[in-house]
């Protein structure tokens, strides 16, 4: 298991999808298939998106479990990040927690509104996820032990798991779908695989 605190993932376009769910579906285990909207929040007294790239987001989601999260990601140069800190939480009444976060001065900057399928193949959580206003995009969570690796290391894994399932041009977003919603014009990918 990882730890529990701490998250390596990759968020990826792929140019061929179909591979990949071809696969899944014959090699992998469903997990499930649901709706989820992610609100994301800052507190007013110290804003998350005012630096670049922006390192915390806090949200809410709202799903078959309700969470509270909150991620502060480690970037390294040139703006790339492998792995983050992670706090999460069940939580039962989203309206409470809303009128908690309004008490506390936080503000409600975007919502994320997208239907995501996941499968588990060995050390890897895998969702495909259909993003209202974005499109498609596959996420990658490592979830084994990582023993001596990097996060980087480990990323690069995912990237050639993907290549070596004929998935063409791969690109990837190192910022997140709250970010890719509201700075569309600074949105970058980059390419990691042709």
């Amino acid at each position: 298991m990882r730890n529990k605190n701490s998250e390596i993932e990759i968020k990826v376009k792929v140019q061929k999808l179909k591979p990949l769910l071809d696969f899944l579906n014959k090699k992998a285990r469903f997990q499930k298939e649901n709706v989820q909207i992610d609100e994301y929040f800052t507190p007013k007294h110290r804003n998350f998106i005012k630096e670049r790239p922006v390192k915390e987001w806090f949200r809410l989601r709202h799903a078959y479990s309700n969470s509270l999260n909150y991620k502060k990601w480690h970037y390294g140069k040139h703006g790339k990040t492998y792995e983050a800190d992670e706090f999460e939480t069940e939580i039962r009444d989203l309206s409470q927690a809303r009128k908690i976060l309004a008490a506390l001065n936080f503000k409600s900057l975007v919502k994320v509104d997208k239907v995501r399928k996941v499968w588990i193949y060995k050390n890897y959580e895998i969702a495909v996820d259909s993003v209202k206003k974005l499109g498609e995009f596959v996420e990658i969570e490592f979830t084994g032990k990582r023993g001596k690796k990097s996060a980087k290391q480990i990323t690069a894994e995912m990237v050639n798991f993907l290549r070596n399932l004929n998935c063409g041009r791969i690109d990837r977003n190192f910022q997140g779908y709250p970010f890719l919603l509201l700075f569309k014009n600074e949105a970058k990918y980059e390419m990691v695989s042709d």
